[in-house]
This record gives C-alpha cells, structure tokens and sequence, in this order.
C-alpha cells in the first residue's frame, strides 16, 4: 500500500509528465505514458513487483528518451534532477533511475532487466508498442519524421548496430519486422507474455490485409 508520501509523488510526477508531454506527436505523448502506466500497475499486482517503482518508473520513463532529447544523457539527468528536487527516497529514486537507463529497446541487443520492477515496466512499454496501439503509434512516428509508411524496394533490416536502428531508412511497414513482432518473445513477466499474445496476433492479422489491399485483392 502506497504512503502518502509516495501518493504525493506521484500525483506530482504525474502533473510534471503531462505538462511537458501532453502535445508530443511522435507517439510518445502523455496518452502513451498513461497506457504504460495503467499496464505496468495491472502486471506489477498480478507479479508481485513494488507498485509504488513501477508506477513512479513508468510515469518517467520517457522525459529521459533520446528522441525527445539532445542526448540520452541530457534526459537522464533531467529525471534525476526531479527525483532530488521531489525528495523521493534514495532507494526508490536510484531504482527508477537504473529502470529508465537500462529499459529501451535500442535494436534489441542490452541484457534482461535486473529486478522484478524492471522487468515489469519494460514490458508495459512494450505492450504499448505491439497490438492496435502499437499500429497507430508506428504510423504516427513514421509521419512524425517523414518516413514512408510503405515501400516494397526497402527490405526490412534484420540485424542492426544501435546507430543503425536509430538513424537508418527505416519505414512503419519494415518496422514491423524491425522490431514489433519481436516483442512477444522478449516480454519478462507471465502477464505480460499473455497479454502479448494476443496483441501480437492482431498486428499479424493486420499485416496480412494490408498486403492484401495493397495488392487490391479485398
């Protein structure tokens, strides 16, 4: 059971994200914190994980992403410095700081998380990236940076450096392959694996009528 203290902030921790989140359109707006949240509080009850981390991790995770900053220097110190200026607890604040360092999925190449709590919002983050929300959100990052959202020419790129996943050509369809539809297999938790399942085969089923369309054969 959370404390008042910890209920104190979060709600400020919420305000700050959505404050400086709320008209993002890359995909990572607050709607998309929110989701991630709701997510990482269900599988933290459901595992057993420290609710007060993961909600507190979650509701962070992206003011330290690199793509909505300089570096991912510079947004890591930007949620350290609110987590000394909120007075959160040491233990509690240096646990959500090795969450958010270590949790992106960079092309898929860092090690497992190293706690429970980890574990848990990494895979919340991830489910907000497969299924119907993560259909909608390739497509909106994609407009976001100019990139197409189909081309037959550009094969999907399969094994990719860091630099490469972020920088290369890229499309939503590829990104798919890129990335999406590896999620299923890289979820930590039992209840997130479940979830995953069955947002995984929706975005397979999506696939394979896009193609369809695009073909003109429905």
């Amino acid at each position: 059971m959370e404390t008042i203290l910890q209920t104190l902030i979060i709600q400020k921790a919420t305000e700050f994200v959505r404050n400086e989140l709320e008209n993002e359109s890359s995909g990572h707006d607050w709607y998309h914190i929110y989701r991630v949240t709701q997510s990482a509080k269900t599988i933290a009850i459901e595992e057993g994980a420290d609710l007060f981390v993961c909600e507190l991790a979650a509701l962070l995770h992206d003011i330290a992403d690199p793509k909505l900053n300089i570096s991912e220097e510079v947004g890591l110190a930007r949620v350290n410095s609110w987590l000394e200026q909120n007075e959160v607890p040491r233990d509690a604040s240096e646990h959500v700081m090795q969450i958010i360092s270590t949790m992106s999925y960079k092309g898929g190449g860092k090690p497992p998380m190293a706690t429970l709590e980890g574990k848990v919002v990494q895979d919340a983050d991830r489910l907000d990236a497969i299924g119907a929300m993560g259909i909608a959100r390739v497509f909106a990052f994609s407009g976001a940076k100019g990139r197409k959202f189909h081309d037959p020419s550009i094969d999907p790129r399969m094994d990719m450096s860091e630099e490469e996943y972020r920088n290369g050509e890229d499309t939503a369809i590829n990104h798919f392959y890129e990335k999406l539809l590896k999620l299923k297999d890289l979820m930590n938790t039992n209840y997130g694996k479940t979830l995953a399942m069955g947002r995984h085969q929706f975005m397979q089923d999506y696939l394979d009528r896009f193609y369809a369309e695009w073909e003109g054969k429905k």
